[in-house]
């Protein structure tokens, strides 16, 4: 499948990266807001064709699909028109910013037919699609500790003064929409939405959230999620149950799990090492040959935009 790209940054060469080590995946197109900054990238990972205009690049008949690493702000509307073009989309995550956009995402999806998925590199890994199956085993699931906390390197710039997009709360970003999301796309993925959510967060001097922590109530159990770009923490997450525990050694891009009885000792274990980014891209193409994408994947999605409204209206 032949991918145009829109944000030349870091997570766009993993994704490249990732993608070379599947068959049906070629980069074919860049656009950037800059034709020098579009040659740059392109000379890099050798791209053909590249574009500084948005329209010309969305009408060209050099890419089939559309990968989406932008500012989260913009995600909603570059997707809509990419869709509207007639273009698969694959979009970084969060998929977007409120959940009332996201449906119209999916909505506008469904009327191009086209596929609309998010990049969510965790949900789609080998290990979470066992972790799925091992939930059953250990019930019934009592506590969920998920945590991600890694120290950016941004947040030095910030204490220099130096403020770069990743605080700031205008384009969409912060500790929530950066990682966090990492925490509650899972959680609704195995569990739903849950049914009463408590949050808390630290707001930084531009008014961007560094950290925060969730405690999500269902009507059987309790999840805690913690995330921050202002510490680090290499604790594994956990879903613990009546029966035994599931130890996974990252929520945001499981590679290791672990499942043990109540006396701690290991049942049975399963990890891989393949590139975290190559099976959401599998994925993907995949969705696109069949011309439709899981009900299990918009679901996600939205639920996800809701909790992290939910988590703003608390702590924004």
């Amino acid at each position: 499948m032949k991918f145009g790209i829109v944000g030349t940054n870091w997570i766009t060469e993993r994704l490249i990266t990732a993608g070379q080590t599947i068959e049906d995946f070629e980069v074919t197109a860049v656009y950037s807001r800059t034709i020098e900054r579009a040659h740059c990238f392109g000379d890099k990972y050798d791209i053909p064709h590249r574009f500084s205009d948005w329209q010309t690049f969305l009408s060209s008949d050099t890419f089939d699909a559309l990968y989406i690493a932008t500012p989260n702000l913009y995600h909603a509307q570059q997707s809509l028109d990419a869709l509207n073009a007639g273009k698969h989309v694959l979009c970084e995550k969060p998929l977007t910013l409120s959940a009332e956009q996201g449906r119209a995402m999916f909505d506008c999806a469904r009327k191009n037919g086209v596929v609309l998925m998010e990049a969510m590199k965790s949900t789609e890994a080998a290990a979470f699609k066992v972790l799925e199956d091992w939930v059953q085993d250990i019930g019934p699931i009592r506590r969920v500790n998920f945590h991600y906390n890694q120290y950016s390197s941004r947040y030095d710039k910030l204490k220099e003064g130096i403020i770069e997009n990743a605080f700031k709360p205008e384009l969409g970003n912060g500790a929530l929409t950066d990682i966090g999301v990492y925490t509650i796309a899972p959680l609704v993925r195995l569990f739903g939405r849950p049914q009463h959510i408590m949050a808390d967060s630290y707001l930084l001097s531009t008014g961007a959230d560094g950290q925060g922590t969730v405690m999500a109530r269902y009507k059987e159990m309790t999840a805690v999620l913690s995330f921050s770009k202002i510490i680090d923490s290499h604790l594994p997450s956990e879903i613990i149950g009546e029966t035994g525990i599931i130890t996974i050694d990252q929520i945001s891009a499981p590679a290791a799990i672990e499942k043990q009885n109540r006396q701690g000792e290991v049942i049975e274990r399963f990890s891989h090492d393949a590139l975290p980014m190559s099976y959401e891209v599998a994925a993907f193409i995949e969705n696109c040959k069949k011309g439709a994408w899981p009900t299990a994947n918009e679901e996600m999605s939205l639920n996800t935009l809701e909790v992290m409204e939910a988590i703003k209206q608390q702590t924004q």
